[in-house]
């Protein structure tokens, strides 16, 4: 009996490898080789191979594993750069908040030669890095030499800060003397000066967002009744006010399910009021960009990426990101030096995860269609829950694993993957040893 079962232990792992290198063979053979990460070079075989969806689609969600890594960051942008060149994408959308919109608006469109007006622009520590500076400043140039109506537009979609957000709405109701009353300006005020604290409000969106809506309504039917509706102005104050209703929200239930619809419904706001016919590049984290939802694959929770994908179809495009080894930053409380801040090093893919396989394949860096994988790959490796890991805002933390380790189903989750065997992490501004 004991014999039995070791031979038929010993099939079962033969069996094994042997679908196990048909899956790398597939790959091999069905990969789109992208040559390397110089975000200034041609994606010379990805542009004679591009799958017909990706060229149809309207918006492209560009995702990342970590919110760091040299590799993610210039990948991003040598595809942002080659929509802009060779499919007419006209709309730069980062995972950041309201703050960053003028100032970064003011750069790229050469209104100003203030570079600090940059430096200090993000809300989010990680986009302070030289490759994401180098874009902004590929993007100013480009624009430099475009009529205005051919321009890169920039635009944020998160809710996390509330900074700016009393920039438009306040100066409009001084300006043009709009008759509203003071406990709704008191209001606006009082929701811009809230602060997130991550644990839930109770009541505070309930008790404040009817008054953010009045004041909104107050203002539209000023202009409507004067005939002044069409003024530019006034969608700014929209938009601000509606931001601000997301925010306001968002401290009354700081969860991931509300942040997502939110980030969807700005999103949506600004590809249909902004750009409504016009390409975008929306640029996030893997677990807002997936075309599924937030975190493991049977989590239920809807992303912002499940929400385009809702309602655009094969308008919006989804691209993931996953690697094999290289360093990775994260924070260790009991790190003295940066904050916390340290380098982890990955010498080799977990086990039993989509990248164990994927790094066995012959190209470093490569491009899948999950559609082709999930029609034409002999095991269904795609299409088989798996492990992968998905880094937040605290960065790589090895310890405990189970935290960062995910079970998710890749063609479920994307419309392409890309695979970079080794990454590195990303010129921050701040150096983290």
């Amino acid at each position: 009996m004991k014999r039995k079962l070791l031979i038929g232990l010993f099939l079962l792992t033969l069996q094994g490898f042997s679908q196990s290198n048909e899956t790398i063979e597939w790959i091999n053979n069905n990969s789109i080789l992208i040559e390397d990460s110089d975000p200034d070079t041609e994606l010379s075989s990805f542009h004679k191979q591009a799958p017909e969806k990706f060229v149809n689609a309207r918006i492209y969600g560009f995702g990342e594993l970590s919110h760091d890594g040299k590799e993610y960051f210039n990948l991003k942008a040598k595809y942002f750069k080659y929509l802009v060149v060779n499919h007419n994408v006209t709309t730069f959308m980062i995972e950041d908040s309201f703050k960053a919109e003028e100032s970064i608006n003011l750069w790229i469109n050469n209104k100003s030669d203030d570079f600090n007006i940059v430096y200090h622009a993000f809300t989010t520590g990680f986009w302070y890095s030289t490759e994401i500076y180098d874009l902004l400043n590929w993007i100013r140039e480009y624009n430099l030499t475009h009529e205005k109506n051919q321009r890169i537009k920039f635009y944020t979609f998160d809710t996390q800060s509330s900074q700016n957000l009393d920039k438009y709405t306040l100066e409009l109701i001084d300006a043009y003397e709009i008759p509203v009353e003071k406990s709704l300006v008191e209001n606006f005020k009082a929701c811009q000066k809230k602060e997130i604290t991550m644990t839930a409000t109770p009541n505070w969106a309930d008790s404040k967002v009817p008054q953010l809506e009045l004041l909104k309504t107050k203002i539209n039917d000023f202009f409507e009744s004067t005939h002044m509706d069409s003024i530019p102005q006034l969608k700014e104050v929209n938009r601000e006010i509606n931001v601000l209703i997301n925010y306001t929200e968002f401290v009354q239930n700081p969860t991931n399910a509300v942040r997502d619809l939110q980030m969807y419904e700005n999103a949506q706001w600004i590809l249909e009021n902004e750009i409504p016919n016009e390409k975008a590049f929306i640029w996030a984290h893997n677990e807002h960009i997936n075309k599924r939802g937030m975190f493991s694959y049977n989590s239920g929770i809807k992303n912002l990426g499940s929400f385009l994908k809702d309602t655009y179809k094969d308008g919006y495009y989804s691209v993931g990101f996953d690697f094999g080894i290289g360093k990775l930053k994260g924070n260790d409380p009991k790190h003295k030096l940066n904050n916390g801040w340290r380098i982890y090093n990955i010498e080799k893919p977990y086990k039993k995860t989509y990248s164990e396989t994927l790094f066995k394949a012959e190209k470093d860096i490569f491009f899948l269609d999950m559609s082709r994988a999930k029609t034409t790959e002999p095991n269904s490796f795609f299409s088989s829950a798996n492990q992968t890991l998905s880094i937040g805002g605290g960065g790589f933390k090895p310890k405990p694993l189970y935290r960062i380790k995910m079970s998710k189903v890749y063609t479920d989750d994307y419309d392409a993957l890309i695979f970079i065997k080794e990454i590195s992490p990303a010129d921050n501004l701040i150096k983290i040893e």
